[in-house]
């Protein structure tokens, strides 16, 4: 064989003549045995940690100090009546223990009787006419369009009268 031809052999061999013997693990090989050797010892119990008293962050509800101050202005307000007020002897219908602004309008009808609303929310779908009650407000229904349905609730103003509010229910397209 020609000098040549023979390196890449003797390349190869002392390659392979690299991978046996000692793996590079003779120091934590020593650690271990090291390791065993030892007599059993205690165990160290954890170190206590003592408990700090705990915050309640009260201020949660109040403005932020980074937004300006609202001004009220309370000439502006309107004032209720006192001949307005919900009728406390009035059998209460059962969508009358809902929120108003659950309910959203998908269509109407109309027949010999007279035209109605459908309003979905509360867990289906409700016919409603002019003059029923939903909303837990005393919201009476005033009107019915093809477009939305008018809804006047009594709400008290804060001062020992009541206000009445007119609300709009809008048809949802693509119901």
């Amino acid at each position: 064989m020609t000098p040549i031809r023979c390196l890449p052999l003797v390349v190869l061999l002392a390659g392979l003549g690299g991978c046996g013997g000692d793996n590079g693990f003779g120091d934590l090989d020593a650690y271990l045995n090291e390791v065993r050797l030892r007599p059993p010892g205690k165990i160290e119990p954890t170190p206590t940690f003592r408990s700090y008293p705990t915050f309640t962050y009260s201020a949660a509800n109040l403005r932020s100090p980074f937004t300006r101050q609202v001004r009220i202005d309370l000439t502006g307000q309107k004032h209720g009546s006192r001949n307005v007020k919900p009728d406390p002897n009035r059998a209460k219908q059962y969508l009358e223990g809902f929120n108003i602004e659950q309910f959203e309008m998908v269509g109407t009808i109309s027949n010999a009787s007279g035209s109605f609303a459908l309003l979905r929310g509360a867990g289906g779908v409700h016919r409603l006419k002019v003059g029923d009650y939903l909303g837990r407000n005393d919201g009476r229904i005033v009107a019915i369009s093809g477009s939305q349905v008018d809804v006047v609730e009594i709400v008290p103003d804060g001062e020992g009268a009541w206000l009445e509010r007119p609300r709009t229910i809008p048809l949802k397209e693509h119901s």
